[in-house]
């Protein structure tokens, strides 16, 4: 029999070869802005800092099972310390903060972490030098696990002609073992607040400087690094105590009791003067 050819309208046609065809009549999706859906939040830093409110941070507004304040909550913020203290010296210096809590539209952070800029680090190491490097965990008195990472430098002796000043192996494994003794016993005794005041005008590391002087004179000693490992139970009470003005509302001075004032004038006869300076008749009210 002879085969039949389908020549209608019902033959698929080739893909893309059809010019006339323009896709689905109609607009598209809406594009919406999605900044429109955001609100912003303050982020407080505690009060060991001299600048309190250190930024902003958007979050998705609420809605239905989605609270704006758990997307908040973790959240790790990258400050320089030159920003938090006013001051430019210290420019070298990162703090990370985390939010621990929401408080209307504040972010109550803790301090999380502290490390030194690219730029610092780079300036630091120099040839004809040895590098000497520790890291140890230290525990706070208030339960904190904190990772400090030390760093220091050796330096010619006094009157010193030759062009290095290379420390022996032993030596710089004596260095080493001083700089862990030292940072323990100074975050081992103190609170993570008073930990973090040390971080800055690097106690610690002057401290180090003088102990390993015997060993071999050291420059540039400074706690590099510090992060925190291990946390305690969270407690809201003593993140209060950190942001101590947090939520402090006006409520007004107590009065003497025995002082009785009288705000309506019910008791006095009010005078009004007019334009003239001429007395007018008491108010209305007035006995």
């Amino acid at each position: 029999a002879p085969r039949l050819c389908c020549t209608g309208t019902s033959a698929a046609m080739a893909v893309g070869k059809n010019k006339g065809f323009k896709g689905k009549r109609g607009k598209g999706k809406k594009v919406v802005d999605p900044f429109t859906k955001k609100e912003w939040y303050d982020i407080r830093a505690p009060s060991m800092f001299a600048v309190r409110n250190c930024g902003k941070t958007p979050v998705t507004k609420s809605s239905g099972t989605r609270i704006a304040s758990d997307s908040l909550k973790g959240r790790v913020f990258e400050v320089n310390l030159a920003d938090l203290n006013k001051d430019e010296d210290q420019a070298f210096r990162k703090m990370y903060l985390e939010c621990e809590e929401v408080q209307g539209m504040y972010c109550l952070t803790n301090f999380y972490g502290m490390s030194f800029t690219t730029d610092k680090l780079r300036s630091l190491v120099r040839k004809w030098q040895s590098l000497i490097e520790a890291h140890v965990d230290v525990k706070t008195t208030d339960g904190y696990v904190l990772r400090l990472f030390c760093i220091g430098f050796t330096r010619k002796r006094p009157n010193q002609l030759k062009k290095t000043c290379y420390a022996t192996s032993a030596q710089i494994k004596s260095i080493r073992q001083k700089m862990r003794e030292v940072m323990v016993r100074e975050a081992s005794s103190v609170e993570l607040k008073e930990l973090v005041n040390k971080f800055i005008p690097e106690v610690i590391g002057k401290e180090v400087e003088k102990s390993c002087q015997g060993i071999f004179p050291l420059q540039n000693v400074f706690v590099r690094k510090a992060k925190i490992m291990r946390k305690p139970k969270f407690d809201m009470v003593k993140l209060l105590e950190i942001h101590g003005d947090v939520g402090a509302e006006d409520t007004g001075k107590m009065i003497d009791g025995t002082v009785k004032e009288d705000p309506l004038g019910v008791g006095k006869k009010a005078v009004e003067d007019d334009e003239d300076g001429l007395k007018k008749q008491p108010v209305v009210g007035d006995s």
